[in-house]
């Protein structure tokens, strides 16, 4: 057990993590953290635990899931710091993980720059990337906008206008 000085209680661990207690009860429950009980059934976490929350927090800035970061955590000590070797092999499985948001940040980007209305919310009357509602057959959503690629659109050929369309006059 836990020296019982070094013990936080629950209201404590939110106010200095910043996080609400229901989301720490959350994360208990999902084995991200743990706790102690006291005789009478009360939450006691160790002093280390600030740094687990800190770390599924840094984990979600980075666009891990919940349970990435458990398994994540699951490579590093509860009771302490990780040594440099624990955290590179950590930081190594991020360095990707935020390699691949950024180049899922910069298809987004590129794609809301073009025609909104492109079928990436699968409007029935975009006839360039979508004609028919093609986007929704591929599932819900914006589906263009969650990485499927829209089709190219036919090129057509403009209509040479008729010679009665050139009268200035009618």
């Amino acid at each position: 057990m836990t020296d019982p000085t070094e013990l936080m209680t629950i209201g404590e661990l939110a106010a200095r993590s910043g996080l609400a207690a229901s989301a720490l009860r959350y994360y208990e429950e999902l084995g991200l953290i743990r706790s102690e009980r006291t005789p009478g059934g009360r939450r006691r976490y160790a002093r280390a635990t600030l740094r687990r929350v800190a770390f599924v927090r840094a984990a979600q800035a980075v666009g891990l899931s919940l349970e990435e970061a458990r398994q994540a955590m699951g490579r590093l000590p509860e009771d302490r710091a990780p040594t440099a070797t624990q955290w590179n092999s950590v930081a190594r499985t991020w360095t990707r993980r935020i390699d691949e948001r950024i180049d899922e940040l910069e298809r987004l980007k590129r794609r809301l720059t073009s025609c909104i209305g492109c079928g990436c919310l699968s409007l029935r009357k975009c006839a360039i990337y979508n004609p028919n509602d093609a986007a929704a057959g591929h599932g819900a959503g914006a589906r263009y906008l969650l990485g499927d690629e829209p089709p190219i659109p036919e090129r057509r050929t403009p209509r040479r206008p008729a010679p009665e369309d050139d009268c200035l006059t009618c």
